[in-house]
């Protein structure tokens, strides 16, 4: 079975997001979406809020599945039997810093990245910019799944 996982924090998932989660559900038989739990980082939802909206919004995916972990993701490969991880990469400057990271978690563990370019409608989007507009207002329909649009509004202007 080839395995893969697409981590990130996922505060809001994006229609990017999304993207790169339904493009390697595709090409691997089992996709786990890994939510990271970081206890230094203030998000705006929960974890466990992130995790049910991903659960709902993947769900036409019937080989993805979804998980949280903290500490180090090659660790959480390991022990999930997962030898890849997908990276989406919108610009240069992510491919940067991805590749070290990369190199870095092949080194600790032999756990391959694979990079996976954005499409180019979701090249400029990322989950803080989505936040921002929302909490000034603004309007993020067609950039976030309209369940994320919902609570985005709920949380942000409720």
């Amino acid at each position: 079975m080839r395995r893969v996982v697409c981590p990130g924090s996922f505060d809001p998932i994006t229609n990017g997001h999304l993207d790169i989660i339904g493009r390697s559900a595709r090409l691997y038989d089992e996709v786990t979406v890994a939510v990271l739990i970081n206890v230094e980082k203030s998000s705006l939802f929960t974890v466990d809020e992130r995790i049910d909206v991903l659960q709902t919004v993947t769900k036409e995916y019937p080989n993805v599945k979804v998980r949280k972990f903290h500490g180090l993701l090659v660790d959480f490969c390991r022990k999930n039997d997962i030898p890849a991880i997908v990276k989406g990469i919108r610009v240069v400057s992510d491919f940067d810093y991805e590749l070290q990271m990369a190199q870095l978690n092949y080194r600790l563990s032999g756990v391959e990245t694979l990079f996976m370019p954005t499409n180019p409608e979701y090249s400029f989007l990322s989950s803080s910019r989505v936040k921002e507009i929302a909490r000034y207002g603004g309007d993020v329909s067609g950039l976030v799944p309209d369940l994320v649009h919902k609570l985005l509004i709920d949380r942000l202007r409720g």
